[in-house]
């Protein structure tokens, strides 16, 4: 869909409305590095991940399951890789395999043999996907959830997270038998969306034209800085970690600033979205289920004849 988005309903269904024009503020985060925390420390692990770390400026940290290799074994033309998760034990059955391929096991070494001579192994990320696919899928259980955005873009969610006191404090009151302290860091679109509802039948009529302009206004108007700025706070009210306590219960508020501009313009409602395929776990807090995918939605006003996205 398009930055400027369009949901038009029948007099039936929307019917009654206050305004014939509401817009809601889409943002999402587009792309993800996920690693171990103690990678933060360490350039040359971190070199490959670069150059999306330098636009991730929201971070996310907490305890994901420990995955252990514990053996493998081929089973006809399948193999059948065995793990502990969260000391747990669990299989992952991979098949059928390539024409030409051979498993060769020397002593604790395990690989696969291409006819070119080549070696080839599954990566860290690749088996936690894998994993995640499961019924029982790979958690992620969030903590804490900050952002560092500087002038002009100029620090990422790194540069933070070097020097984070949470972080250290999580770490040092222990983390639970079985698993590892984790950091996913995320960026946000910088072309954030407008929602838009055309409503038949509204109770004020004949200001349509200024209500769109003052919602594109908002969208254009809108810097990274803010978007970065939402997304937090929205995330923090939607997961409610244990190590927050900004926005947890003050979002949304007319006393923010962040929000100020949103309510000038007129703006609805606010969605922040995760909705990441290629995400390897499923986030959760104590507040929210495991799931793939995670939309955080809040209405800016408390008119129920306003409530166009949630109301129907």
């Amino acid at each position: 869909m398009n930055k400027f988005e369009k949901v038009v309903m029948s007099g039936k269904e929307l019917g009654g409305y206050k305004f014939g024009v509401e817009h809601a503020m889409d943002l999402y985060a587009s792309s993800f590095v996920h690693l171990p925390a103690e990678y933060i420390y360490e350039k040359e692990k971190l070199a490959q991940f670069q150059k999306v770390i330098e636009s991730c400026h929201i971070y996310f940290i907490g305890y994901q399951p420990r995955i252990d290799f514990t053996g493998a074994k081929q089973v006809d033309n399948t193999m059948v890789l065995d793990f502990l998760v969260a000391n747990e034990p669990r299989q992952l059955s991979i098949g059928p395999m390539p024409e030409g391929m051979t498993f060769v096991e020397e002593d604790e070494l395990h690989y696969f043999l291409k006819p070119s001579g080549e070696r080839f192994w599954f990566g860290d990320n690749e088996i936690v996907k894998m994993l995640n696919s499961q019924p029982l899928g790979i958690q992620f259980e969030v903590k804490y959830i900050g952002q560092a955005y500087g002038k002009n873009g100029s620090r990422n969610a790194l540069d933070r997270l070097v020097k984070h006191e949470t972080l250290q404090k999580i770490s040092l009151k222990g983390i639970p038998d079985g698993y590892k302290l984790s950091l996913l860091l995320l960026e946000v679109e910088p072309s954030n969306r407008l929602i838009t509802a055309l409503t038949p039948n509204s109770q004020i009529t004949g200001d349509e034209d200024g209500r769109i302009k003052a919602g594109l206004d908002k969208l254009h108007g809108t810097t990274e800085a803010e978007q970065v700025s939402l997304f937090e706070a929205a995330m923090i009210k939607y997961f409610s970690p244990k190590y927050n306590k900004e926005f947890k219960n003050s979002f949304p508020s007319t006393n923010l600033k962040v929000l100020q501009e949103c309510y000038e313009k007129d703006i609805l409602a606010v969605f922040a979205q995760i909705c990441i395929d290629e995400l390897p776990f499923k986030l959760f807090s104590e507040s929210v289920k495991p799931k793939q995918y995670h939309i955080s939605k809040h209405d800016l006003h408390n008119d129920s004849e306003r409530k166009v996205f949630f109301g129907f």
